[in-house]
């Protein structure tokens, strides 16, 4: 196991909802430690990372509307686009493709079973 993989393993992993809260290539919103964190479940992604956990405020808007933005491609990248000023955030880092000193904070996701869980860190 390489330090990356035991970073992950070493984290504590925070239990959210469950796999059948899940929208199929759409957001939901979990609070995780008083913040609130979209997750997006996008089980036909090419690349098997199918969960994706970023930050829901939107620092342009002061909205927490991240969840509802659509997701797709651009520049090779997953991406969610914020509904109401449509930057695009990637979903790998959270930087934004617009305004790349512009971050959102993202977190490691899985399935354990059928729940979802995000590592506290």
């Amino acid at each position: 196991m390489n330090n990356a993989n035991q970073a992950v393993h070493a984290q504590t992993w925070q239990p959210v909802c469950q796999r059948r809260d899940l929208v199929a290539n759409s957001g939901v919103v979990v609070w995780l430690d008083g913040a609130q964190v979209a997750l997006f479940y996008l089980p036909d992604d090419p690349q098997g990372r199918v969960l994706h956990a970023i930050d829901n405020h939107d620092p342009r808007s002061g909205a927490n509307v991240i969840g509802r933005g659509i997701v797709g491609q651009l520049q090779g990248q997953l991406v969610v686009a914020a509904p109401l000023y449509k930057q695009h955030y990637a979903l790998a880092d959270g930087h934004c493709l617009e305004a790349p000193a512009e971050r959102l904070r993202t977190w490691p996701v899985r399935l354990h079973g059928d729940e979802v869980q995000i590592a506290l860190n």
